[in-house]
């Protein structure tokens, strides 16, 4: 693979972060909701801290990002963010917040006022991707309480914000809620298939994992902050298998920040020879695997020999290359020399690295 292919792809990346601050938030909010919002920040906070944590050490947002990309403008606002993308040679990022608002805006913490603040943190995220709105692409945040909210919010992002994404929670059910086969989310899984709208489950904390923070004696929590990958076996599973995603065939849904490695394993060891043992899964007509490589992908930052294995048993279609700009594993700003040296490795031939680093997001965010 030569220097000079890759020099001309428009990279995109299907992962990346910025720090929506308080301010950026409470500027799209009425100034009767600031104190809202506020409140439930410190009420999470709290509740992170005692429960949560146990009263163990905090960890602060420096514990997980790169120490110089971080402090880059790029990860507080949008100039900023196209200055460093094009330092890094990425033609358009999906843009994740740090802190997801939909930890905080919901019923609990915020009575009554939560749909206009959801509203108004999914505002701030909008104003943020006005700036370029072909090259930055916001991972709007989905509620779940309230489906009939969602499926208006789908309609209103997807008409009035050109919204090409949309982020679910993978776990529903740490939120008292069903998963995501249930019955009353068909409004919602209906409407996301009519205005095209990709789902992104990304990689996060299952409430479970936190005994594991409690009981884990590293400095740094590197047993704690090293699991948060195996819970998303679950939500693939939930999808696939209980036959959701081929009820909505038109539906996509990718797995951001999963790891690639262990995907073949899981799919051709669990999942696949399943389907021929003494299981029943009504509503699954089709291999696993192939229900993943139709409606689902994977995303990926530097993981040279899983990258390999996902390619040979998944092919290149359902796969998506990231950034994960500003965190540890970042490849900013050197992506255009990583994506080379990486691809050499897995020995990818250049018309799937192309697919793999820019045509699948093209494709799947309608950038063509």
């Amino acid at each position: 693979m030569s220097a000079m292919t890759a020099e001309h792809d428009r990279l995109v990346s299907v992962d990346s972060h910025v720090h929506f601050t308080d301010e950026w938030i409470k500027a799209r909010l009425r100034k009767e909701l600031h104190a809202v919002w506020d409140d439930a920040n410190q009420k999470a906070e709290e509740y992170a801290a005692k429960v949560l944590r146990g009263g163990q050490k905090n960890l602060e947002l420096e514990d997980f990002v790169d120490p110089e990309a971080s402090k880059d403008p790029g990860h507080f606002n949008p100039k900023g963010k196209l200055e460093a993308m094009d330092r890094d040679g990425v033609f358009a990022e999906v843009i994740f917040p740090e802190l997801a608002g939909a930890k905080i805006v919901n019923p609990s913490l915020m009575g009554n006022d939560w749909k206009e603040v959801f509203q108004g943190y999914n505002n701030a995220m909008a104003d943020f991707a006005a700036y370029d709105p072909v090259r930055l692409m916001t991972a709007y945040q989905l509620p779940l309480y309230d489906i009939d909210f969602a499926v208006k919010e789908v309609e209103r992002l997807a008409k009035e914000k050109k919204a090409r994404c949309v982020q679910l929670t993978p776990f529903p059910s740490d939120y008292g809620l069903p998963d995501f086969y249930h019955e009353r989310y068909v409004p919602l899984w209906k409407t996301i298939e009519e205005t095209g709208l990709t789902i992104l489950n990304h990689l996060d904390l299952k409430l479970s994992l936190w005994d594991v923070f409690r009981r884990d004696p590293t400095p740094q929590k590197g047993i704690f902050t090293g699991l948060a990958w195996a819970p998303l076996a679950e939500t693939i599973a939930m999808w696939i298998l209980t036959g959701t995603l081929e009820k909505y065939p038109k539906m996509k849904v990718l797995f951001v920040e999963p790891g690639l490695g262990w995907l073949p394993w899981f799919f051709e060891t669990l999942l696949d020879p399943r389907m021929h043992q003494h299981y029943e899964f009504p509503g699954v007509k089709r291999p696993p695997s192939e229900t993943f490589k139709a409606q689902c992908g994977a995303t990926f930052m530097y993981e040279p020999l899983g990258l390999k294995a996902a390619y040979d048993y998944f092919g290149a279609d359902c796969l998506y290359w990231s950034t994960d700009f500003p965190h540890p594993a970042t490849c900013w700003p050197n992506s255009r020399e990583q994506v080379i040296s990486q691809f050499k490795e897995a020995g990818i031939p250049d018309a799937d690295r192309r697919k793999i680093t820019s045509e699948n997001g093209l494709n799947v965010f309608g950038l063509k």
